[in-house]
């Protein structure tokens, strides 16, 4: 009997150190990117926003499972039924030809989710580009229907790839590594350049940077590197080890945010006090949820941080591609209609891929959305 026992341990065992072996191997994948070390890894050190052995929010960030517990949370989140949580038919584009816009327009195009192509004072920059794969598995976080209209052979000659965080659905590596060879140089927050360094990136063409540091660049524009309310890591586990990062590009025509994924902070108020004339600044709404409303944008407090900001014009991402949120997936568009017209602020609607004129502040563009189940 302590023979059978004994056998059906050691077959548990195995079974076990398999599972964790296998684990291992995959978490070990190059697409999982690198571990910052050496003259990095002292500056993270080093840095005020490093504590304990991780990057801390300027606002304490609300642990997800500390209001209902772990199993509740887990369980509203994969078993709560929303209604028309994915659009059941095709959603509308423009392949707008990406290699042939002249280098003298000033223009952004949206590319689905959080991904943006802006060309300004004859610099390209290309954000977040998630255009294979937004997930470490290919089953998880499909597109929706009509969104996948770039791919990497679209992208042209970048002179500037900026990442806010490296979450799956911001740095695609299959993405990135498809387009290394056209890209000038990668700015990110600290650590996260060890990705790139892994996928065969120069070290030389990386910069990483710090909260309220900048960079020059080409053509007298310069970049910020600012605060954002969110996390980071491509893993499950040992997160917040690489900062993330909001963006300003101050260029002589014009001042571009870029919020990054991000909560309501006072960081808006600072940005908007340090940055007076801001004239487009580019909102994550959407995939967005009370329970995690410290690293994401509610409603309420997207109202808020434009307020705080005072920017020109607004265009919103992290919407109409992924189901993330528990929201019905027009949600986030049909609160951007809503506070056009109780707040008149003054929202840019393109659809993807369409030319969005920096600035031609009298473009106009449909609410392409209503027609759309």
């Amino acid at each position: 009997m302590k023979a059978k026992k004994h056998r059906k341990m050691i077959i548990v065992l195995a079974i076990i150190l398999v599972a964790v072996a296998g684990i291992y191997s995959y978490l070990s994948l190059p697409k999982f990117g690198g571990t910052p070390k050496g003259e990095i890894l002292e500056r993270i050190e080093a840095s005020s926003n490093y504590r304990q052995g991780k990057f801390h929010n300027l606002t304490p960030r609300i642990g997800f499972f500390e209001e209902k517990g772990f199993f509740e949370t887990i369980g509203d989140y994969f078993f709560t039924k929303v209604e028309k949580l994915k659009p059941s038919t095709p959603l509308p584009s423009i392949k707008t030809n990406l290699k042939e816009i002249d280098r003298k327009e000033n223009i952004m195009i949206w590319l689905g989710h959080s991904s943006l192509f802006i060309q300004i004072d004859g610099v390209r920059f290309l954000i977040d580009p998630v255009l294979v794969s937004g997930s470490p598995f290919s089953f998880y976080n499909k597109p929706f229907q009509g969104t996948e209209v770039y791919f990497p052979n679209d992208i042209p000659d970048i002179d500037y790839l900026l990442i806010t965080h490296d979450h799956w659905d911001h740095l695609d590596y299959e993405a990135v590594t498809s387009i290394k060879d056209r890209v000038g140089k990668v700015i990110c927050g600290l650590g996260v350049g060890e990705h790139f360094k892994r996928w065969k990136y120069d070290k030389e063409n990386i910069i990483e940077l710090d909260w309220n540091e900048h960079t020059s660049l080409k053509n007298d524009i310069t970049l910020h590197a600012l605060p954002a309310q969110h996390y980071s890591g491509r893993k499950f586990f040992g997160g917040d080890k690489t900062l993330w990062v909001s963006f300003m590009i101050e260029a002589s025509s014009s001042n571009i945010f870029i919020s990054g994924d991000t909560g309501y902070g006072k960081h808006f108020a600072e940005i908007g006090q340090k940055f007076p004339k801001i004239d487009l600044a580019t909102f994550e709404f959407g995939q967005y949820g009370y329970q995690w409303r410290d690293i994401h944008l509610v409603p309420e407090d997207f109202s808020r941080a434009i307020t705080d900001l005072n920017p020109q014009r607004i265009f919103t991402t992290h919407n109409s591609k992924y189901a993330l949120g528990k929201h019905p997936w027009k949600e986030p568009l049909e609160y951007t209609a809503k506070f056009i017209e109780e707040y008149g602020f003054n929202i840019m609607t393109p659809m993807i891929g369409e030319l969005a004129y920096l600035k031609d502040f009298s473009q106009e563009f449909t609410k392409w959305w209503k027609d759309v189940e």
